[in-house]
């Protein structure tokens, strides 16, 4: 009888220690995916800082342009009041974040085609190093996105997987939404000449 308690008592010890690791790395996991969606949100941040000054660049040329400034200026503000906190990263939330920054991308896309209009712009060396801070920033989110979705993808994985499942229902540990590409993205643009 003693022998069997004792073997109950060890088993039910390596179950509390298997659980105690199991909830300890879904926390690491947890804490991986807020560090990495902060990153995220400090390229986006980079981005909606350098627009002020690219704007301010283009309008000392380009003074027939007001629409484009001011929806410039509205999709920027938009992007930047739109918040996501790392404990609400679910698909709807996510989703919204992304078609703020979205409308600000074809914003941007828009004043950025100004300078054809403009050949002394196309020269103006402060325009080019905007332009070239803000291609650096574009290709600084799309990192920091995909290195997200893997982080998010390796918590998601953890926390579905035997015997975590339990832990994670048991201290309400949710699934993290992904970042998508944007509707109509695996259509490429047509150029013509």
């Amino acid at each position: 009888m003693k022998r069997v308690l004792y073997i109950l008592l060890i088993l039910a010890g390596a179950a509390s220690m298997t659980g105690c690791q199991g909830y300890n790395n879904m926390v690491e996991k947890q804490e991986a995916v807020t560090a990495q969606w902060g990153n995220v949100q400090n390229a986006y941040q980079r981005r909606a800082d350098l627009i002020p000054n690219l704007v301010n660049t283009v309008k000392g040329y380009a003074t027939h342009e007001q629409e484009t400034f001011t929806q410039v200026t509205e999709a920027r503000a938009k992007a930047t009041q739109t918040t996501i906190s790392p404990e609400n990263l679910t698909t709807e939330s996510l989703q919204e974040y992304q078609q703020a920054q979205n409308q600000l991308s074809q914003a941007l896309g828009r004043l950025l085609l100004i300078q054809e209009n403009y050949p002394e712009l196309k020269a103006n060396q402060n325009f080019l190093a905007l332009q070239d801070e803000l291609a650096g920033t574009e290709n600084r989110i799309s990192v920091e996105r995909n290195k997200f979705n893997q982080i998010a993808r390796d918590y998601n994985a953890y926390i579905r997987k035997f015997p975590q499942v339990i832990y994670a229902k048991w201290f309400k540990f949710e699934p993290k939404a992904y970042f998508e590409a944007v509707a109509g993205a695996e259509t490429a643009p047509q150029v013509q000449f």
